[in-house]
Order: structure tokens, then sequence, then C-alpha cells
């Protein structure tokens, strides 16, 4: 494995398995991987333009939400009168990130540790690491996030990945399951309806077994994200006329911290682990 500075005006290393193989990421903007070429093809969406200005989000790559997904449905913090208000999908994704290679195991290591800037949102000592092992093929993620408070500490996570497709006419989606909650809307619905206006943009939120996947019919691949429990919920959310799709997997609903509904909770000085993996299968 190498790692190299690749855009020192834009922060960006470049972690490389081969010149086919090898993921683009930026410590200072959320430690957002911005881009995964598997095999000699681009599996990310990254609005390169919306990048470069740094008072907008970034629309593209993988960003990561913590610690909640979604936004809460309340005008006030959570945690008290003393606390701002925690911001859609929290404040990880717009922080600088710190990164090492573990050598033993040939992979990529993001960390976020509290700060006077998290401090402001959110009253807890912790730390968020994500392990990221790139094969042939397969990007992999194991996240540990430890709390180092003496008192249980609420969380949610979730990865929002970005893929390429060519048109969402081409797209099949697969192994979804039959109902999910149109979260525009916030009504339960038949997923296969719901999916026929992917090209006029849907946000979805489902129940899975844990999989995940849609072919690309015309790009002659399939993508398919495994999130085991409790990181079963995914996502489905196209922003036309963005030619692409997220396919994101999350631990817990928007407003977890408000209802307490999937609202995770890590025991004082403990951890919680969750997993997943992208792969890509070529198709004939």
């Amino acid at each position: 494995m190498r790692i190299k500075l690749f855009d020192k005006e834009q922060g960006i290393y470049i972690f490389q398995l081969n010149q086919k193989n090898y993921i683009k990421f930026c410590p200072e903007r959320g430690g957002v991987i911005t881009n995964w070429v598997s095999d000699g093809n681009e599996i990310l969406y990254m609005d390169e333009k919306r990048f470069i200005d740094k008072k907008k989000s970034i629309r593209g790559g993988i960003p990561i939400l913590f610690p909640i997904c979604g936004n809460l449905n309340t005008f006030s913090s959570v945690f008290g009168k003393d606390y701002l208000q925690l911001k859609q999908h929290g404040f990880a994704r717009d922080l600088r990130w710190h990164f090492h290679i573990n050598d033993s195991a040939n992979s990529l290591c993001l960390f976020l540790n509290e700060s006077q800037t998290t401090k402001k949102y959110y009253p807890y000592d912790f730390e968020l690491r994500i392990e990221v092992n790139l094969k042939i093929n397969c990007l992999e993620f194991e996240i540990t996030i430890l709390n180092k408070t003496e008192i249980a500490m609420p969380i949610n996570f979730g990865l929002h990945p970005y893929f390429n497709v060519s048109d969402f006419k081409n797209l099949d989606f697969i192994d979804n399951p039959l109902n999910c909650q149109n979260q525009e809307k916030n009504i339960l619905s038949n997923t296969f309806d719901e999916l026929k206006n992917i090209n006029l943009g849907v946000d979805l939120l489902m129940y899975t077994s844990g999989k995940s996947a849609f072919r690309d019919k015309v790009l002659k691949r399939q993508v398919t994200l495994n999130h085991p429990y409790p990181f079963d919920i995914g996502v489905i959310w196209s922003d036309p006329p963005r030619r692409m799709i997220c396919l994101e997997p999350w631990t817990s609903p928007r407003n977890s911290f408000v209802d307490g509904f999937r609202n995770i909770k890590v025991p004082a000085n403990d951890s919680k682990n969750f997993n997943a993996s992208i792969q890509i299968k070529h198709l004939k």
C-alpha cells in the first residue's frame, strides 16, 4: 500500500493498492473519501465544483454521519440550553480528521476525537475510528466508537456514499424490503412504487436484511452494500439531474435522539463496533 499527498491545495491524499485500484480522501473536509477507483472504474460520484466551495456541504464521495443521521425534530438542543442544536447529519462531516496507515493490516485508519467545536453541540468525550480496507472490487469499513466519559453516550452513525450511474432508467434495485418510509412526506409506502420515481428525486428509508444492491445495465456492474445489524437501515436518495444514487447504511432513523427509537447508547468507558462493505461485481 502507498499513500501520498495528491492535491495540496484541496488537501486530498491518495491511498493506492495499484494503478487501477485506489481511493482518494480529504482529512480536513470530514475525512471524506472523495474517489474510489476499482479495476480502473470510478465508482463514486463527486461534484468537484461544489467541493472547492468550502462554504457548501459536499455532494459526492462518502461523507461520514455522526453523531446523528438525518435531522432532529426540535427547536433546541436535546442536551439542554448550554448546547447548540445538532445540524443535519451531525458535525463529523464538517470537521478535520486525522489518519494513519495500519501497515500490518494494509489499511487506512481515519479518526476523530472530541474538541472545543464538538463540545458546543455534544457533551461527550469520544473517539470515532474507521478502518478502511481497500481490496480488489471491495471497500471494507470497520467502525469503532469509544465513549471516554463516565455516563452512557447516545450515538447514531451512518455513511453516505454517492455512486456514479449511467442513467436512472438503467437501474435495477435488488434485495429491498416490500415497504419503505418516504422521508419527504413521512409516510409508509411501497418500495417498488417509490423507486419508479427515482428520476424525479427520492428519499426512502427502509429496514433491510443487512444487504442492499443495485445494478446498472449500461455500466455493467452491480453495487452491493453489506451492512449487518445494527447498521442495517438503508436509505436510497437521488438528486436529479445529478447522475448518481446514494445507497446509505444508517444505524438509526431521523430524530432518534428525540423519540428514542433505535437510539444506541455506548456505556461509560466502553465502545460500540459496526462494519460494512461495498462490493463491485462486473456484469456480462
